[in-house]
């Protein structure tokens, strides 16, 4: 029997009788982190990190959820479980399963690189590795957080002193606070979506060192905030919201920004190159630091990616899941339109 079996529901782990970040209702749901296409409504029961607890219950509201702390061990029916760090967004995992002693781990989505909010990524050995591959391409390199800084602070700096708004477009689970811990408060004040704060509410509370912040609500005297800089979800930047802060300048933070035309297509002033999943490297390293020979790879690019692992000598196949991603791309802005997929480097 195969430690992990891939089903319609979702990842299951017929030993233990329960599915990981299933996408369709099961009984038992281990959880790998907060974001909505991995954590849904109506399971029986969660069992998530502590960390992502408050966020899932933000999310979700009133759930049957359990909670385990990183590198604890438990058992459920005939699977030893555990939950390691994957640096994704606070508080997310990767879910370690043996069973009779070999070990699958499924990764949900990681990045390697420690963004100073979420705790930071640690390899697990294992023989089998479930792994994303969102930007499983060699174009997908992405800049250091401190050149990303510097980039941003410029920007809204010269947008401030111009008396412009910057509105910057982040999923407001996870980019969002990375993006907030980034800037410097000095320049301008700071004014948030009403999603987005109400995720930086539940993280704050938790004790994530988040600037100070303003939602931005009805009646809010914006001449007061001159020169500021709104964080909000991409969705917004062409809503009715927005024309609210009338000419301003307008950023998204975003993997797909390494793309040539896909800033155009977005119809943003800038484009930063910034994602809480692993770019090229980073998949290449962490897949090599578990020791695993045999991996399956999900959502973003599958077949590409495959066939790379494959002339690397790996035993690599593909699971086909129900899991978007955080990022998305919008409608007629498919990858394949940009790029060759089939030419990995």
């Amino acid at each position: 029997m195969s430690v992990l079996t891939f089903t319609d529901r979702g990842i299951y782990c017929p030993a233990g009788d329960f599915f990981i970040d299933p996408w369709r209702p099961v009984s038992r749901a281990l959880i790998t982190h907060g974001h909505s296409d991995h954590a849904r409504g109506g399971m029986g029961a969660y069992l998530a990190t502590d960390l992502a607890a408050p966020v899932m219950r933000h999310r979700l509201g009133d759930i049957r959820l359990d909670t385990i702390v990183y590198g604890e061990s438990r058992r459920i029916g005939g699977a030893q479980v555990s939950f390691h760090p994957a640096g994704h967004v606070p508080g997310s995992a990767q879910i370690r399963v043996e069973v009779g002693g070999e070990v699958w781990v499924v990764s949900g989505d990681y990045k390697v690189v420690d963004d100073g909010l979420s705790t930071p990524w640690e390899p697990v050995r294992c023989h089998a590795f479930i792994s994303e591959c969102t930007f499983g391409l060699p174009v997908f390199r992405w800049p250091s957080q401190e050149d990303i800084a510097a980039d941003l602070n410029a920007w809204w700096s010269a947008n401030a002193a111009a008396g412009r708004f910057s509105l910057l477009g982040a999923y407001s689970l996870g980019k969002a606070q990375r993006l907030l811990h980034m800037l410097d408060p000095a320049i301008a004040p700071i004014l948030t979506h009403g999603a987005v704060e109400g995720t930086n509410e539940v993280l704050r509370a938790q004790g994530l060192p988040l600037p100070p912040t303003t939602r931005v609500v009805a009646g809010l005297d914006l001449k007061a905030q001159a020169g500021a800089l709104v964080v909000c979800p991409p969705s917004a930047l062409h809503s009715t919201w927005a024309r609210k802060f009338g000419a301003a300048s307008t950023a998204v933070a975003s993997g797909w920004m390494a793309l040539r035309g896909i800033r155009r297509r977005r119809g943003t002033d800038r484009g930063f190159i910034m994602s809480d999943h692993a770019d090229w490297p980073g998949l290449n390293e962490a897949i090599g630091e578990t020791g695993a020979h045999k991996v399956f790879v999900t959502h973003g690019y599958t077949a590409a990616f495959r066939r790379w692992l494959e002339e690397q000598g790996y035993d690599a196949g593909i699971v086909a899941t129900d899991y978007a991603g955080d990022e998305v791309l919008a409608e007629g802005e498919a990858p394949a339109d940009i790029i060759d997929e089939d030419a990995p480097e």
